[in-house]
């Protein structure tokens, strides 16, 4: 099946302390030494919360029970701003296993709420930062 746009799937992990995760994305990327939320594409045979569980995984070497990994809001991109349609689906998530690390190169850091909305951030990221912390 062709899909006309890409379905990508990305963590707000937040902290006891109300801190929450961004990476930086690594050099030789797209938006290299941008801030974004953890996650990435959605695999055919995937719903989105397996993708973002398994992405959780091999980018952070931590393990979500999908049960906690809450639906919070999403961004898209239009084929012409992206040069190919994309839509973010953002999960809030407060539980998981291990200690975060990068794992795929970039950083990780753990910020405030205004520390995520002063990070540089691919446009998408931006979008669902304001989304996320409207109200905090």
């Amino acid at each position: 099946m062709t899909v006309g746009w890409m379905p990508v799937v990305a963590g707000a992990l937040r902290s006891a302390d109300g801190r929450w995760l961004m990476h930086q994305r690594p050099a030789g990327k797209h938006h290299a030494g941008l801030w974004e939320f953890p996650g990435g594409k959605v695999e055919p045979d995937e719903t989105p919360v397996e993708a973002l569980v398994r992405e959780l995984c091999e980018e952070l070497g931590i393990g979500c029970n999908p049960a906690a990994c809450i639906p919070t809001c999403f961004a898209e991109a239009t084929a012409a701003q992206a040069g190919r349609a994309i839509v973010i689906l953002l999960y809030t998530i407060t539980r998981w296993n291990g200690n975060p690390a990068a794992l795929e190169g970039g950083k990780i850091g753990w910020f405030t709420p205004d520390e995520v909305r002063a990070l540089a951030k691919p446009p998408l990221d931006v979008i669902l930062t304001g989304q996320l912390l409207q109200n905090r």
